[in-house]
């Protein structure tokens, strides 16, 4: 079943900061990452550029912004808000169902990205109206049929 919006959420990562640098550590099942971690990958995109544009129908995403300034579109199907990653210990954890639309603001920032399953293609829905669809197909079996 797709997630909703309110589902969508900031989480803290424990920071342990000393004078000479800092750690942010995120561990299986814990409150960063409530998941086995299956997949871990970076992105790094020029300033501006646009990345994700998808949804996906099993995968339990955590966002990090490793790197620079990031800002993360999400969409519901019916809402969208936006949030921005531009420190290490936090992260956006996007539940299946979600569309989301990457932006990378500023000039080499890095998204880092754990997943809780490993890379499978069908899990994909890279089309937009199809996300629509398929949303609004889940909303009815959801809410016990059509009309």
């Amino acid at each position: 079943m797709p997630s909703s919006l309110r589902e969508v959420r900031l989480v803290a990562l424990p920071r342990f900061a000393r004078e000479d640098g800092e750690l942010v550590a995120i561990e299986s099942h814990s409150d960063g990452a409530p998941f086995s971690i299956a997949r871990v990958f970076t992105i790094r995109a020029p300033e501006n550029s646009i990345r994700g544009k998808h949804a996906h129908r099993r995968c339990t995403q955590l966002m990090i912004g490793g790197h620079g300034k990031i800002v993360v579109e999400c969409n519901d199907g019916a809402s969208s808000q936006s949030f921005t990653l531009d420190r290490i210990d936090q992260g956006l954890l996007v539940p299946p169902g979600i569309w989301a639309e990457v932006t990378f603001l500023v000039s080499d920032s890095m998204l880092l990205v754990l997943c809780d399953r490993p890379f499978e293609e069908a899990d994909y829905i890279r089309d937009l109206s199809e996300f629509r669809a398929w949303r609004s197909e889940s909303d009815k079996s959801k809410n016990g049929g059509g009309a």
